[in-house]
């Protein structure tokens, strides 16, 4: 009977363990169904130790070895499964991963208790360890939102050298290319202050005819001793003819005046010019550097577009992360917007290019030129020794200065008395005294008469016109030492700029730009064999277009500063034309008074 009761309970073991087969079964998914027995190599995970479980009676166990197909348990204190035939045992090897079958996933470790296996059932892990040995062709989900990612199939990579930037202004490409010549030569055609300073040459020419031409004579009629009881008996009826002599040289020293004046006037027409051209060029140069920034941002607006929609079709598939699609987002808008800033800037340039030729219609086009030429150190002391001896600002200084030397040797001439000299003819109707018999009562008819006279310097003597006119000398003089010494602050400053600007490129063209380009196309073939993230990639690309940026800049104030001190630091082409003689201003003979220096009008 004791014999029978064992074997009772070992069919009702047997009988339970093919329920929960059968449970077990049921709850799996289908698709994921495995013949534990049927792959190959297949090495179970090592089980957590589990409390030892008691060992079977020796009648169950003989009741156990006659049950057909089934394989003594092992002794080892892993939890214990009965396997059965076509069951693998796992190794005992304490390693973590797995070899997975094709598109097989492992559900995770289940807590229950150690389960008798029976044919085709799959055998949880018993770890809950991440890690799996891949077979060929499964994809195993990323644990964790690591920076690689995989790529869909038909998804596109953004490309290490995009296509060519496309202006976003398409009447640009269709309107003529302009050259620096085609600039200059409308600026010289039409800007308004040349034509001034013309004006002001021919101005000044006119004032030196002037201040040289004699005074004119006075001619008048005069009657003397008219009777009106006897008009015809005692009147005397003339003419008279006056004219002055200027003395002591006046007018040659006129003449220098305005002749220093007119010399003054060309050296500020020609600083003028100077003025025109050297504006036309530096706005030339600021727009070719305008043009180029602007192809700097369509270029970099397109690589950011094209990255952004990469990125929402990583995020769509569940490769990119939110905060990553909303990174790139950000930087696209920001691209934009530096777009549109480069834009209004070639647009402000184009529009002070267009006012410097008097050209309003005058629209942004495509510029022949590079800003990329080689360019050399200056010989500083070369340069400044040219500019204070050259500059047309020092000359027309130099020129006023002798104006004023002019000037005042004039009004040490004005003391100088004027001979006066008058002469006329006369008919008089009075009649001779009796007193001679032979003309006696006759009329005495044609007589002449002749005036000389000099002013005499006794109380003015022009002392306040000599002092203003030593004045104005020391201001001219003055004027001159203050305008070198201004130039020569000038000319270090843009030296030291034009240095600077000098070792910016040289260091930005051989050293920033080819290891920002490196660095931005290692990060990008990494990210294309997913071993970056896109991320890394944004920060290597905006590295690499801010320092094209800089270098661009640095480019333009090189080429600006260039311009500059070889045009002598002139700049301003709008600004108002200086007048000769506006520091000292001379005597200008409009009248015998104003010649003279006398306050005598009425």
């Amino acid at each position: 009977m004791k014999r029978l009761s064992n074997w009772n309970k070992a069919l009702r073991t047997i009988g339970a363990l093919t329920l929960m087969f059968a449970v077990s079964v049921t709850a799996l998914p289908q698709p994921q169904e495995h013949d534990m027995s049927k792959m190959p190599g297949m090495k179970m995970p090592k089980a957590k130790s589990a409390p030892r479980k008691k060992k079977p009676r020796a009648k169950a166990r003989r009741a156990a070895k006659k049950k057909p197909g089934t394989k003594k348990p092992s002794a080892s204190p892993t939890p214990s499964h009965e396997m059965m035939p076509g069951m693998q045992m796992p190794s005992a090897s304490p390693t973590p991963p797995h070899e997975m079958m094709p598109v097989m996933q492992l559900p995770s470790a289940s807590p229950t208790p150690s389960h008798e296996m029976m044919p085709g059932m799959q055998m949880p892990s018993a770890s809950p360890t991440p890690s799996h040995e891949m077979m060929p062709g499964m994809q195993m989900p990323s644990a964790s939102p690591t920076p690689s990612h995989e790529m869909m199939p038909g998804m596109q990579m953004p490309e290490a050298s995009p296509t060519p930037a496309v202006d976003p202004d398409p009447q640009i490409a269709s309107r003529p290319v302009l050259r620096l010549e085609d600039l200059e030569a409308m600026a010289l055609k039409n800007n308004p202050t040349l034509a001034q300073a013309d004006a002001g040459i021919r101005a000044a020419e006119g004032r030196r005819i002037q201040a040289g031409l004699f005074p004119n004579p006075t001619v008048g009629y005069f009657v003397e001793e008219f009777v009106f009881r006897s008009p015809g008996e005692s009147a005397e009826h003339g003419v008279f003819v006056e004219q002055t002599f200027p003395l002591g040289g006046k007018l040659g020293k006129s003449r220098r005046i305005f002749a220093r004046e007119k010399e003054q006037a060309e050296l500020i027409a020609e600083a003028q010019k100077m003025r025109v051209l050297n504006s036309v060029r530096l706005l030339y140069y600021e727009a070719l550097g305008a043009q180029r920034l602007v192809d700097l941002r369509v270029y970099l607006a397109g690589l950011t577009r094209e990255a952004t929609e990469i990125t929402r079709q990583l995020h769509n598939v569940g490769q990119a992360d939110t905060p990553d699609q909303l990174e790139i987002e950000i930087e696209t808008q920001r691209a934009e917007i530096d777009l549109l800033r480069a834009q209004n800037d070639r647009e402000e340039v184009w529009r002070a290019l267009g006012a410097m030729v008097n050209n309003p219609e005058l629209k942004p086009s495509r510029l022949e030129g590079s800003l990329e030429v080689n360019q050399t150190a200056l010989d500083e002391d070369q340069i400044m020794s040219s500019l204070l001896r050259e500059s047309p600002e020092i000359r027309v200084a130099q020129a006023g200065a002798e104006r004023a030397r002019a000037v005042l040797a004039r009004a040490r001439a004005q003391k100088i008395p004027d001979l006066s000299v008058s002469g006329g003819l006369a008919y008089n109707f009075e009649r001779f005294e009796p007193l001679v018999p032979t003309i006696g009562n006759q009329r005495k008819g044609m007589e002449g008469r002749l005036q000389v006279g000099v002013n005499v310097p006794i109380f003015n003597r022009n002392q306040g016109g000599i002092a203003a006119a030593e004045a104005e000398l020391g201001i001219a003089e003055r004027e001159l030492q203050r305008l070198q010494l201004t130039l020569r602050t000038r000319v270090g400053s843009s030296l030291r700029a034009y240095r600077n600007a000098l070792q910016m490129t040289e260091k930005y063209r051989t050293e920033v730009i080819p290891r920002a380009r490196a660095g931005y196309e290692m990060y990008l073939s990494n990210f294309r064999q997913m071993a970056a993230a896109y991320p890394q990639v944004l920060i290597a690309q905006r590295t690499l277009f801010q320092v094209e940026v800089e270098y661009a800049r640095a480019l333009i104030q090189l080429r600006q500063t260039g311009v500059g001190l070889r045009g002598f630091l002139l700049t301003g082409g709008l600004d108002s034309v200086g007048r000769p003689g506006e520091s000292t201003e001379g005597i200008k003979l409009r009248s015998p008074n104003e010649a003279t220096g006398e306050s005598d009008r009425p």
